[in-house]
Order: C-alpha cells, then sequence, then structure tokens
C-alpha cells in the first residue's frame, strides 16, 4: 500500500498539473498541489492526507456523473437527490455512489447506482450469475438488464461494476422508473 501511494505521490510529481494561480478555485488542483509540495518538503504525512482529500474530492465529481443516470421521476412524482449518500464510500472501499429518493401518489422509494466499489465486486458473484439469481428471487427483465427481486427490493449489476438497487416501494411503480435508465450508456460511466 506504501509503495502505491509513493508511486502515486511520483506520478503526480510528474504530471502537468495547474498553476498555483487557476488552483485556487479548483479544490482538486489545490489539493493536489498542496501534497505536491509537501512531499517536496519531506512531509509525508500532510502530503498522504492532501492526497486522500484530492481522491475524496474526485470521487464526489465522479458520483455526480453517476447521478446523471438516475431516472427522471415520472409524472405525479419527485425526486430528491441524496447528498449523503457519498459519505459512507470511503468505509466501503472507494467507489461512486448517487442515490435519488421517489415520492408521489402517497408512495415513495429510492434507487441507488454504487459504482467500482469492492463492495459491487463482491456481489458480483452472486447478481452476475443468471441460475444464482434465479435462486434467490423473481427476476425481472428490464432492457437487457436481470434484475432480482428480493422482500421487495430490486436488485441488478450493470457491466459487472454498477450495481443498480431500487428499494422501498410498489414492485411495479419501480419497474416503471427504472425502465426508463440507459443501462446501454450506463456501461460507459468514468470511461
Amino acid at each position: 500500500m506504501r509503495l502505491l501511494t509513493l508511486a502515486t505521490a511520483a506520478t503526480l510529481a510528474l504530471a502537468p498539473v495547474p498553476s498555483l494561480a487557476d488552483s485556487h478555485a479548483d479544490p482538486i488542483a489545490t489539493s493536489l498541489q498542496n501534497a505536491l509540495d509537501a512531499y517536496a518538503d519531506g512531509d509525508l504525512q500532510y502530503a498522504l492526507d492532501e492526497l486522500a482529500y484530492a481522491e475524496q474530492l474526485l470521487n464526489a465529481l465522479k458520483a455526480e456523473g453517476l447521478a446523471e443516470f438516475l431516472p427522471e421521476p415520472m409524472d405525479g412524482w419527485t425526486m430528491t437527490l441524496n447528498e449523503e449518500a457519498g459519505a459512507a464510500m470511503g468505509f466501503m472501499g472507494g467507489g461512486s455512489i448517487a442515490s435519488g429518493d421517489y415520492s408521489g401518489n402517497g408512495d415513495g422509494f429510492t434507487i441507488t447506482l454504487m459504482a467500482d466499489s469492492p463492495m459491487v465486486t463482491s456481489m458480483g458473484a452472486m447478481l452476475g450469475n443468471s441460475a444464482l439469481m434465479a435462486s434467490m428471487g423473481t427476476i425481472h427483465r428490464i432492457g437487457r438488464v436481470s434484475f432480482v427481486e428480493q422482500d421487495g427490493d430490486l436488485n441488478a449489476l450493470v457491466a459487472n461494476r454498477i450495481l443498480v438497487q431500487a428499494e422501498g416501494g410498489d414492485i411495479d411503480t419501480m419497474i416503471a422508473h427504472l425502465e426508463t435508465m440507459d443501462f446501454r450508456e450506463m456501461q460507459n460511466f468514468g470511461q
């Protein structure tokens, strides 16, 4: 791990970084510049802290792109983006998350997208195997994606790296929202 961190610092030292004047407007560039400065000064702990902060900011930026794949609320529904969803991603080994809370017609549910997380990778063995999924619950095909229904929740894996979960609402309503999602385009997220 330390070797990887030092390799990251070395890579950053060679990478073009916006000038310090430009970095005042960009907290990511500022954090990377602070890490480089600390590394040059021999303050490795502060350099690591700044790299961790830059990674957090980059993951948040990436999560904004993931949120674009959440479905628009259908007529009579509203969606509120869960701004707090990404706070726990560091504890789950990293990755990106976007979550929307949908409400309308006296009902409510949540759709969550989680990408490039070790937690998603561990679920891949289950959600990437059709036979195993069929033994776990009812299968719903939405586009070319198979969702397994368990205890009223729907779960699927897109491109073996993006977990899609819909939970807490009427199955037909959640499916209707999921049917509006572009899973094919979602496969290219972050690439």
